[in-house]
């Protein structure tokens, strides 16, 4: 099972990647283990300047913005 994590301490766009990640990951069938991060601390040793973020197998793959469906399907495979 794949460990993604989904940094932002809640924001709207927060909730919105978290949710794409969700939605690709169903229908492709991928097998996923989501963890919202939304302690500021914790979110700070990713080292990024702006969330939401998306961690997929301890790397930070993007930061500041929501990748399309199609991008986020090529990080999780």
């Amino acid at each position: 099972m794949l460990n993604v994590k989904v940094l932002g301490a809640g924001c709207a766009n927060c909730k919105r990647l978290e949710q794409s990640v969700r939605r690709v990951a169903e229908a492709n069938g991928l097998a996923l283990e989501i963890e919202k991060v939304t302690d500021y601390a914790q979110i700070m040793t990713w080292n990024i300047l702006q969330t939401p973020g998306l961690v997929v197998a301890d790397k930070l793959v993007t930061a500041g913005r929501i990748p399309s469906d199609t991008e986020i399907l090529r990080l999780l495979t």
